[in-house]
């Protein structure tokens, strides 16, 4: 689960860390108090508030000198389908902006915690270049980027801390800073059972401070049962809808850009057919995982989701039974097939559990439904089909 960025430096600032003033604005004229709330002369800065980054270069992102500034950005952001690197083709529409109080930046840093998988651990990423290319460095210059791990079972080291301390160059006062934010951001990120938090920029001001410009927060969407204050700040105009409406139903589903919607039991074998679909030279339109005991009727949302995506122009189902059996799903095609009016080609591969059965109930339905004998076949013949 993402949060926006007003909500992530709302749930950091509890752990004293160092973010300058902001304010959440739905209008233009809240904008423009919100930016006078900071003082005469002070600068502020206005952000869209989407689940995306890259909303600098996209437009997203304008530094304001005086109030009325503030609110001419805020007319321009407010409503535009902001496209960025993270969006989809078409952009997010913006609800909101965040106005937060400017800095007297001297030096843009990167730092971010994530789950380190293969050990177990938190690994952190810095690097001296941070700003609006921090992609460009990772690409380009990934000698730029500094990583170090830390056990969650130990906690932050000395160690850790000096290591960055000085690929980073802080010294002093600073070094003292940079040694109590890192602290701050581990203890959140364990805290709220994150899974990343990133820091760009991380930002020294011209007065000596170390302060927090920018930040992304996700959180382990199994352990949301244990913070419902942050379950409760879920912006549902920001996920997809049908993704949504899949998680009513039990399903696991994940829209993507091709335009051959898979329907697979087990997110293992998901995830097979959407690479057997590339290798045979197509392109899998959405992940989607009926689970092991889905019904018929589950079977049935699971079409009227995939069909909801206009780009879908071929459907492959990839069942292999094992607690579910295959007839039941033969059972779901047949009676989704005829209830939405599937007009699309459609390639149905079964194996296991009374596969003989669930072959039988497609071959008598009289619907045009192409049997597979593999997952390979079943990959070549809806592609086929696509094309």
């Amino acid at each position: 689960m993402n949060v926006h960025e007003y909500q992530a430096k709302e749930l950091l600032a509890k752990f004293g860390l160092n973010i300058p003033k902001g304010k959440l604005c739905h209008t233009p004229t809240e904008a423009e108090w919100a930016a006078r709330s900071f003082g005469p002369g002070k600068l502020s800065v206005v952000k869209a508030q989407i689940h995306a980054g890259g909303r600098g270069k996209g437009g997203g992102v304008k530094l304001a000198r005086s109030p009325e500034e503030a609110r001419a950005h805020a007319e321009k952001i407010i409503g535009m389908q902001l496209v960025t690197p993270q969006t989809v083709p078409q952009g997010k529409k913006v609800h909101k902006v965040l106005v937060a109080e400017g800095s007297d930046i001297d030096k843009e840093y990167y730092l971010s915690l994530v789950v380190n998988r293969e050990n177990a651990t938190l690994s952190v990423m810095a690097s001296t270049e941070g700003g609006m290319d921090i992609e460009e460095v990772a690409e380009n210059h990934p000698e730029k980027i500094i990583t170090t791990d830390i056990d969650p079972t130990v906690g932050l080291s000395g160690f850790t801390t000096r290591k960055l301390n000085e690929a980073l160059g802080f010294k002093g006062h600073l070094a003292k800073a940079f040694e109590k934010t890192l602290k701050g951001l581990t203890e959140a990120f364990l805290a709220y059972d994150c899974e990343m938090i990133e820091i760009n920029p991380l930002a020294t001001t011209k007065d000596g401070q170390l302060q927090i410009l920018d930040c992304k927060m996700s959180f382990d969407g199994n352990a949301l049962f244990r913070h419902p204050h942050i379950q409760d700040l879920r912006d549902y105009e920001e996920e997809d809808a049908r993704e949504l409406e899949a998680s009513k139903f039990g399903l696991s589903y994940v829209s993507l850009e091709g335009n051959i919607g898979c329907l697979v039991n087990g997110a293992g074998l998901a995830m097979g057919t959407m690479d057997i679909i590339k290798q045979a030279g197509g392109d899998p339109a959405n992940f989607l995982d009926v689970g092991g005991g889905a019904s018929q009727e589950t079977v049935t949302q699971a079409f009227r989701i995939i069909l909801r995506d206009t780009s879908v122009k071929g459907i492959f189902v990839n069942i292999f039974g094992g607690i579910m059996k295959c007839d039941v799903i033969a059972n779901g095609v047949v009676s989704a097939s005829k209830e939405l009016g599937v007009k699309v080609p459609l390639v149905v591969r079964l194996e296991g559990t009374n596969v003989e059965l669930g072959k039988k109930i497609l071959s008598e339905s009289g619907l045009n439904i192409t049997p597979a004998d593999s997952m390979a076949d079943g990959a070549r013949k809806i592609v086929a089909a696509v094309k």
